[in-house]
């Protein structure tokens, strides 16, 4: 990012960075062949997404050959905890707790993940 104010990357803009981050680099053709999968896009929007996104610093392009290859230019967890702070604040009025309530009451959590917020809870509370 060219300046310290954070780009706010748009739904379908966080789809494209979803599959970028998973991959590290892709060309158009891989980010809307994973896209495809679940959402019902052309092949020219994902280009035209991806060169707006190059536009706006949200991704790097490498086109030193025929093929431009994509990454990602944010990173996944500043961009997730940006975008969760503007969610609780917009919908949860900036309560957290009501935010995991909703959470954990609309799908059943694993053994696991119910560990893992268990010790982040026990981590918590030592502080």
């Amino acid at each position: 990012m060219l300046n310290n104010k954070p780009i706010k990357p748009t739904e379908s803009e966080i789809e494209i960075l979803q599959v970028l981050w998973e991959k590290d680099a892709a060309t158009v053709r891989e980010v809307h062949e994973v896209l495809s999968v679940y959402k019902d896009s052309g092949y020219t929007t994902t280009l035209k997404l991806l060169q707006i996104m190059h536009e706006k610093g949200l991704v790097t392009r490498d086109d030193s050959s025929k093929t431009h290859i994509y990454k990602a230019n944010v990173d996944k967890e500043k961009t997730q905890q940006q975008m969760l702070g503007k969610m609780v604040d917009a919908l949860f009025g900036g309560s957290a707790s009501q935010l995991v309530m909703q959470a954990l009451g609309s799908s059943q959590p694993s053994e696991q993940e119910l560990e893992e917020i268990q010790a982040m809870l026990n981590n918590l509370k030592q502080k």
